[in-house]
């Protein structure tokens, strides 16, 4: 069945609004995102992706008067995990669903203006539920990508296609979760599948008719591309994997990039290498040395966003086993003594310091409590490796089956996943959502097969304490120290968002939708969604008033992944509501 368009005018004033004084959204306008509050343009809140608001009507004092608005229903039996952030143009609202669905929404009624359905095709390969993270907007476009592996352009004020091109081979286990990135007329993505031995990549189309203009493969010895010709090849071939493991070598960019305009340069994280059995992936490498590092998988890289040329790359976990994806977001920040900084936290477990100008390792602290793999991280950046505490080798094993078993902290889940994180300049702190779980993990043998799973290993998720798994935390990036703490009984898998008025919000998979002070961590206000809220919430104004929106669905990998703990949040429900809450003009001063 060819894809095609459900449009629906849910009222005539809605679709009026619509139209009137409809424009085209600009780099300017996307550069300037943080400081226009009248709308949400990028994903992040900003390409800095800081999650954070200079709106400060409401704030600590008047934060208890915050009222829901409206509630937008996705509807129809399509649930499964809500992972959207919302993007605010011009009166519209437009948020991803589950299946690979897009809605355009009136921000005054909460009225439909039209839905765009992708109709995904049989066999498609999604590792961990059927999410989609949010759009991307520019000119009269919005964008977005899907399950079987494209990005779709729609005309922004009807929902029509105007164009639908293809990323990779959803047959081969490609597909695409992340929101896209857009920079100076370019719509940057990456790529998901990295259980599936493919091989992460980003490439830049021109974001008016979809031309791919570069591809930068992220796993080295694969060729880049310029304008339709070979450019260069990524690192050296053979020089970090052995044999052709190149060739499956994983690195799925599957969490999407942020933009630091003070380099211009394009920060992407990478996946794990595959398959997640090292033992395979380095037989015959020496340990000394980074001969069995695998680059670049979980790394962060550095591009060129004119080119898609490699600036710098840090490597979060080298010799990776455990599936540490260095997928998470890269956030750009200035530190207390003005030092321009990239800050992200890993699934490994430690909080990295990165210098803007060249990636260059700064520091590393860790964020969770209990962490087995490494020691610490040693002044060149590299971990400290505990090597006893890596899944033992299965050509070891009497049986040649399963390697030895060990105990794992934090798990392959993460001390922290996608969920990202908000840092405030005003504070100059980082809240970073996190996990205290671990996991018993041993390896396999495996054999690469196409649209295969391509693990090499088998696991079990466990929580490491009887009174939470999910851990809310300040931290100053300066320091490491831990500044307050908000302990979850269910694992936190939702974004968190910062404002000037001194609040954090997040929520949790119980369905609290949570405002916290900013300084102390003290509840100030919540409210009960219905379901587990596993999205990312925004602000903006509107009519002298503050408004702030999140999408509530419980889903995503915890529920497919999490071994006991999937059983012990086995109770929570699936939705799909979209809320959005105001601040009433006559309550902001009480």
């Amino acid at each position: 069945m060819n894809r095609f368009i459900i449009a629906v005018t849910a009222s005539i004033l809605a679709t009026a609004a619509f139209a009137d004084g409809h424009g085209g959204v600009t780099e300017e306008m996307l550069a300037n995102d943080t400081a226009s509050t009248g709308d949400v343009l990028t994903n992040g809140m900003g390409r800095h992706l800081q999650r954070y608001s200079p709106l400060d009507t409401l704030n600590k004092d008047n934060v208890k008067n915050l009222l829901p608005a409206w509630a937008f229903s996705l509807g129809g039996e399509k649930q499964r995990g809500q992972e959207t952030q919302p993007i605010v143009h011009e009166g519209v609202m437009y948020i991803t669903g589950s299946y690979s669905r897009m809605y355009a929404i009136d921000v005054k009624t909460g009225k439909e203006i039209w839905q765009y359905d992708a109709r995904l095709p049989e066999g498609i390969l999604p590792c961990c539920d059927v999410v989609n993270r949010g759009a991307a907007i520019y000119g009269d476009k919005i964008y977005f990508g899907t399950l079987d592996a494209r990005i779709v352009a729609l005309d922004q004020k009807t929902g029509d296609v105007v164009w639908n091109k293809k990323i990779a081979d959803y047959k081969a286990g490609y597909s695409y979760t992340a929101a896209p990135l857009i920079v100076d007329g370019l719509i940057i993505t990456g790529n998901s599948g990295g259980e599936f031995g493919i091989v992460g990549a980003v490439e830049a189309r021109d974001a008016d008719t979809g031309d791919v203009v570069w591809t930068r493969p992220v796993i080295e010895g694969h060729m880049g591309t310029l304008n339709g010709e070979e450019s260069t090849m990524t690192g050296t071939l053979n020089a970090t994997w052995p044999g052709d493991m190149w060739k499956t070598g994983g690195g799925a960019t599957w969490l999407g990039g942020s933009y630091d305009a003070d380099t211009d340069t394009l920060v992407f994280g990478t996946g794990n290498p595959a398959p997640w059995n090292s033992h395979l992936r380095n037989a015959g490498q020496p340990t000394e040395g980074n001969a069995g590092d695998n680059l670049y998988a979980a790394s962060r890289i550095g591009i060129d966003p004119k080119t898609g040329e490699i600036k710098w790359h840090y490597q979060t976990t080298p010799r990776e086993g455990w599936d540490y994806d260095g997928v998470n977001e890269v956030v750009a920040y200035t530190d207390r003594s003005g030092n321009k900084r990239f800050a992200t936290a890993d699934r490994n477990g430690f909080f990295y310091v990165l210098n803007r100008e060249d990636g260059a390792f700064v520091s590393a602290t860790p964020f969770v409590k209990d962490i087995s793999w490494a020691e610490g991280i040693d002044d060149e950046g590299r971990p400290i490796f505990i090597e006893n505490n890596r899944p033992g080798d299965p050509a070891a094993a009497a049986d040649g089956k399963k390697g030895e078993v060990v105990f794992a902290s934090p798990s392959f889940l993460g001390g922290k996943n996608w969920m990202p994180m908000s840092h405030s300049p005003k504070t100059g702190l980082f809240y970073v959502p996190s996990n205290e779980w671990g996991m018993d993990i041993w390896n396999e043998p495996i054999t690469y097969k196409k649209g295969a799973a391509y693990l090499g290993s088998g696991f079990t998720i466990k929580p490491n304490y009887d009174d939470h798994i999910g851990s809310l935390k300040a931290i100053d990036p300066d320091t490491g120290e831990l500044k307050w703490e908000f302990k979850n009984n269910a694992p936190l898998w939702g974004g968190v968002m910062t404002t000037a008025g001194g609040l954090v919000f997040t929520g949790t998979p119980e369905g609290e939708f949570i405002a916290f002070d900013d300084e102390t961590g003290e509840k100030l206000w919540s409210f009960q969604t219905g379901s587990g809220v596993i999205g990312q919430p925004v602000t903006w104004e509107q009519d002298g008033e503050q408004y702030v929106t999140v999408i509530s669905g419980w889903g995503g990998a915890v529920p497919l992944w999490g071994g006991e703990v999937a059983k012990k949040v086995n109770y929570l429900n699936q939705g799909g509501l979209l809320w959005t809450f105001r601040l009433p003009t006559e309550l902001a001063s009480k």
